[in-house]
């Protein structure tokens, strides 16, 4: 049986050290949709309903659905694009998702939360009441607090307007804009969330963004591990 070289597997060896920085965000991915499926679970009767008065007066717009579908498009080609351009925004960018992804996580777990602001039926028949009922059969109303969608578009666009890669492209940032905008929005015109975790999800970014962007000491971390990682064995 031939053994195989060194040489014979180095275009293997070439590829784990272009792409290895993937296997954090293939690990917590799994990590965190078996949590967040066993909290929908689990968490279905017993938890502390959210509302404030502002909820009340918020209609239901059905069309807003297509910004808070395109959220899922939005998060991954910025996830994406970082990954495969600039390592160090991709570095902030995963930092600051996972972060707060875990703290909600973490939230829900300990303080189960829900709403009853949808609609008990719909009150036209369109497509677009009809995706918000697909939306609304496959994710509950609980494990809300506070929203990932607004948190992590929230995210997303500041990874955009802090990367050098998008310095000089002011339709992108621009684009960006109005689609994070449009996903906050939506997470309310729809129904899905309470002014409440839409306004904590602000606080926490805006906590995740002096942690990240406010300074380079996360960075310099990371690119302590990795040097280290680079750094040959030493021979006798």
């Amino acid at each position: 049986m031939k053994i195989p070289t060194r040489k014979n597997l180095q275009p293997i060896i070439n590829f784990y050290h272009a792409y290895k920085h993937a296997i954090p965000l293939i690990i917590y991915g799994i990590i965190y949709m078996s949590w967040f499926a066993h909290l929908e679970k689990t968490v279905t009767s017993h938890y502390k309903v959210i509302h404030v008065a502002l909820d009340d007066h918020i209609p239901f717009c059905e069309v807003f659905v297509i910004p808070y579908m395109l959220w899922f498009a939005y998060v991954a080609v910025v996830t994406l694009y970082f990954f495969f351009k600039d390592k160090d925004d991709y570095f902030r960018t995963c930092t600051f998702l996972f972060t707060g992804m875990t703290i909600f996580l973490l939230i829900s777990t300990l303080w189960p939360n829900g709403h009853h602001l949808r609609p008990y039926a719909m009150p036209r028949d369109n497509v677009f009441t009809q995706l918000v009922s697909v939306i609304y059969k496959a994710d509950t109303p609980t494990n809300l607090w506070p929203s990932i969608h607004v948190y992590n578009s929230l995210g997303c666009h500041i990874a955009i307007m802090k990367s050098k890669c998008f310095a000089n492209k002011k339709g992108i940032r621009i684009a960006s804009l109005i689609l994070c905008t449009s996903i906050i929005m939506s997470t309310m015109f729809i129904k899905q969330h309470s002014v409440f975790d839409v306004t904590t999800a602000f606080i926490m970014a805006a906590i995740m963004y002096a942690l990240v962007y406010g300074s380079d000491v996360l960075l310099n971390f990371y690119h302590g591990l990795t040097k280290r990682n680079k750094r040959k064995p030493e021979t006798l």
